[in-house]
C-alpha cells in the first residue's frame, strides 16, 4: 500500500530538522524527496520513513551571477549530497567564503535541515519557500 508525503509535510518537517522520505517494502530502497513510487524499482508499495539527514557531498557549484529575483543571494553554493540511506538530494550549502572553496569539499560530511528564503517573484501567491540546506559536520 502506498503511503504519501505531501510537499508541505516534507518542507515543514525540514524546518523542524527532520528529513522525510519513503522506504520501499519491495526492494528496501529509500526515496527522497518523496514521490509516488520508489526511485529504485518503481513500486508503489512504499511507506513513510524519517531519514538520518546525514550524507556526503558528491559535487557542488557556486553561483556568482544569479537568475532574476535571486541577485541578493549571491554568491551561493548548491551541493548534491548522497544520504546515508542512499538517495541523492540537492540543496544549498551553508558555508562562509563560498568563493574560496575547492574540490576538497567533495566527500565532506554534512547534515541537512530546512531554511526559509524569500518567496520567488514569479510566484507571488506562494506563502513561503523552503530549501534543503546542508551544514558541514564538525569533525
Amino acid at each position: 500500500m502506498a503511503d504519501t508525503i505531501s510537499f508541505k509535510e516534507y518542507f515543514d518537517a525540514l524546518l523542524e530538522g527532520k528529513l522525510l522520505g519513503l522506504k520501499c517494502s519491495d526492494c528496501g530502497a529509500y526515496t527522497c524527496p518523496p514521490k509516488a513510487v520508489c526511485d529504485s524499482c518503481g513500486s508503489r508499495n512504499v511507506e513513510r520513513a524519517e531519514l538520518s539527514g546525514k550524507g556526503r557531498i558528491t559535487t557542488f557549484t557556486t553561483t556568482y551571477i544569479a537568475p532574476v529575483g535571486y541577485d541578493k543571494e549571491v554568491p551561493y553554493t548548491v551541493a548534491m549530497v548522497e544520504l546515508e540511506e542512499g538517495p541523492w538530494i540537492v540543496g544549498r550549502l551553508e558555508i562562509e567564503n563560498a568563493d574560496e572553496i575547492g574540490q576538497d569539499l567533495i566527500g565532506e560530511e554534512v547534515v541537512v535541515e530546512g531554511k526559509e528564503f524569500p518567496t520567488e517573484m514569479f510566484y507571488p501567491d506562494k506563502k513561503k519557500r523552503v530549501v534543503p540546506v546542508f551544514r558541514l559536520e564538525k569533525a
